[in-house]
């Protein structure tokens, strides 16, 4: 479904205990034909009431409001009348920390709050912004088209001989990302043989909490990624915000990682296809690859790079994915050797490294 099928634009709410937030957003978002700014709100309250009154079809929610939380304004509407909620979040620790309680809740996806604006961050953040809210509104628009599927039976395909066991995992993913990981990750054993490298893609200042979240979650250990980090089995590595995430080879036993804000001039930073593309160079056919739900196409060319090289790749499947765009373009591109709904994941992982499955 395209945003085209609807008969209207898509209906915006815009929550936010700040005047001028308020303003700059309803702005970004007018910008744009097929969006509509119905109406703004202050405070907890009033955004319960004006999304009762209003029924937008999504909402920009700030976490830090009068009267109670916009956590709490989630919960509420979560459980009576679900719909997608963008937050706007500080780059406080604070802010951090509540984007992920937000994320856990069922919002959409997540957007950094800045004072101040220069021009260049305004169209940036403004493309983002208009982004997210399409891909938030389609996402409404495709959950009951999917809602039969998302538990179907599953069996997944034999696994072929002339696959090599792994070395390395590498996953990619951007939005609902977070909850996908808190499914895949806690169900790894903590005596996995190899280590594994993700790039979410988040704002500076939340990839350190998201690795705390996951860490307390999981038998592996998962940390946020850090220059000179050695590689180690049963260990994860969260590419920080803001930096690439390379590995490089030190010696035939020794990987370890690199961080750097370069290139600039990239789409994302930390990029999928930047990471992904070192551990092709790296491991090889002895790479394992899996892109996760998540707008846009980083990640293909990465995908693909593992993919020519004879390593494992695996993508997620349509019905389980919040926004099927980075699984999408590497399906469509032909370099996934399987796709399968998130709850296989680990049970891909652990197959290809050898472990008994449960059946």
């Amino acid at each position: 479904m395209s945003l085209s099928a609807f008969n209207s634009p898509v209906k915006v709410l815009i929550a936010d205990d700040s005047a001028f937030m308020r303003t700059a957003l309803s702005r970004m978002v007018q910008s744009d034909d097929s969006l509509c700014v119905v109406g703004t709100a202050q405070t907890g309250p009033e955004t319960l009431t004006q999304i009762d009154r209003l029924q937008p079809d999504v909402v920009t929610l700030d976490l830090d409001m009068p009267g109670f939380s916009g956590l709490e304004v989630l919960k509420r509407v979560m459980h009576d009348s679900p719909r997608p909620f963008i937050v706007i979040s500080s780059l406080a620790q604070e802010g951090a920390e509540a984007t992920l309680e937000a994320l856990e809740l069922g919002a959409f996806d997540c957007l950094a709050k800045r004072i101040n604006y220069g021009s260049l961050d305004i169209v940036k953040v403004q493309d983002e912004l208009v982004g997210k809210i399409k891909a938030a509104a389609h996402s409404r628009g495709n959950a009951r088209r999917y809602s039969r599927r998302v538990h179907r039976p599953f069996s997944p395909p034999a696994p072929s001989l002339s696959l090599c066991t792994p070395a390395v995992v590498a996953i990619g993913t951007s939005t609902g990302g977070p909850k996908a990981l808190q499914e895949v990750l806690p169900a790894l054993p903590a005596d996995l043989p190899v280590g594994v490298v993700i790039v979410q893609h988040m704002p500076p200042g939340f990839t350190g909490p998201l690795a705390k979240r996951l860490d307390a979650l999981c038998h592996v250990h998962v940390h946020e990624a850090e220059a000179g980090m050695a590689l180690a089995r049963g260990h994860v590595y969260l590419a920080p915000a803001g930096q690439h995430l390379t590995l490089r080879r030190c010696s035939p036993t020794q990987v370890v990682m690199h961080v750097s804000s370069t290139p600039s001039d990239v789409p994302h930073i930390p990029s999928v296809d930047i990471m992904m593309l070192s551990v092709a160079e790296v491991f090889r056919s002895l790479a394992m690859g899996i892109i996760l739900t998540g707008m846009g196409a980083d990640g293909a060319l990465g995908m693909q790079a593992i993919f020519r090289e004879g390593g494992l790749t695996v993508g997620q499947d349509e019905a389980t994915c919040t926004v099927y765009g980075m699984p999408r373009t590497c399906a469509e591109m032909g370099v996934l050797k399987r796709v399968v709904p998130l709850p296989e994941i680990p049970r891909q992982i652990l197959s290809a490294l050898g472990y008994r499955i449960a059946q």
